[in-house]
């Protein structure tokens, strides 16, 4: 008995072994829908025709054809982190994020190409500016600096002697023509005048950390950062007046809005609305706390706001005086 027991325990063994290694067709997996609510997101870009197109954790990229109602997932090639997103053109986009990443879109942001990466870096670009022309610049973090003249199909690293201690870059905007304002870690502000070819370092109002820069409708430039501190200058960041903004959290993102408008985002569901130009904000009151990484402008009224838990819109009212 226990020698029939033995040979049919080998016949199984072996049956099972067969079984294990013999070509096999997987079976289908089932779907799986990531939906934009479930994820952290930290950039969105809007197209004229109403087009969103939104950026953030594990390389998720997200579309809304109707203003931010319904938002499907585009074909993206990375799992590493978006951090900042921008359309050149109609049908142009460029993508930057974590591991020195840049992605390119010709298509809307249907799908993307993966342009650069550098795993072994560890350092995250944080903004891009790309122009029609075709330059463009990505900065991120200790004092990452790229450059492109071909609308981002080619980069190259360069390295800012203005930034001598290589702090980290966090936002770049386009002030005049080939005038360009970078703002970073710890007060930096650095200026280029001749379209990004120089750059110098500028006397700073403030020691803390600045997230943001905008160039304003006027000819201004408002950069924002830590703790609420919003300063704004009206000669090309050659001097700077704090803007009261009655906000403790830091502010991540903002906008100029197509009808001058500025709104900028943060920490504890902060919305701040100016109607002045920068000159002054009011808070927008909200009844969620969720932080906000970025703002799009869709027009009549409203606004996208991405950070926590995806994306949701916002009606911003308006008030008499100049005052949101």
């Amino acid at each position: 008995m226990h020698r029939v027991i033995g040979i049919l325990f080998v016949g199984f063994v072996l049956a099972a072994v067969a079984f294990a290694f013999s070509p096999r067709s997987d079976p289908p997996m089932p779907p799986t829908q990531v939906r934009i609510g479930h994820l952290q997101m930290l950039d969105v870009a809007a197209r004229e025709d109403g087009r969103l197109v939104a950026v953030g954790e594990r390389g998720h990229i997200f579309i809304s054809d109707d203003r931010g109602s319904e938002w499907r997932a585009a074909l993206s090639p990375t799992a590493a982190t978006l951090t900042a997103v921008r359309f050149i053109d109609a049908g142009r986009l460029v993508a930057v994020g974590h591991d020195a990443l840049i992605l390119r879109s010709d298509d809307g942001g249907e799908s993307w190409s993966e342009v650069r990466f550098d795993a072994e870096a560890e350092e995250p670009l944080l903004s891009v500016w790309l122009g029609e022309d075709g330059r463009g610049f990505a900065v991120g973090a200790y004092g990452r600096f790229e450059f492109s003249t071909d609308g981002g199909a080619t980069w190259e690293r360069r390295e800012l002697e203005a930034n001598e201690e290589a702090l980290h870059l966090n936002a770049i905007a386009r002030v005049d023509e080939d005038v360009f304002l970078i703002a970073g870690e710890a007060g930096t502000l650095l200026r280029s005048q001749d379209g990004g070819e120089s750059w110098e370092a500028l006397a700073s109002p403030y020691s803390g950390s600045y997230f943001g820069a905008l160039a304003l409708p006027g000819g201004g430039v408002l950069v924002y950062g830590m703790r609420g501190h919003v300063f704004r200058s009206d000669d090309g960041g050659e001097t700077w007046h704090e803007v009261a903004t009655e906000v403790q959290g830091s502010l991540f993102g903002g906008r100029v809005l197509g009808d001058g408008r500025v709104v900028l985002v943060g920490q504890n569901g902060a919305v701040l609305v100016s109607e002045d130009e920068g000159r002054s904000f009011a808070r927008v009151e909200r009844v969620d706390r969720r932080s906000r990484a970025a703002v799009a402008d869709t027009g009549a009224d409203e606004v996208v706001l991405v950070g926590e838990d995806g994306a949701d819109r916002l009606r911003l009212p308006r008030a008499d005086g100049g005052r949101s």
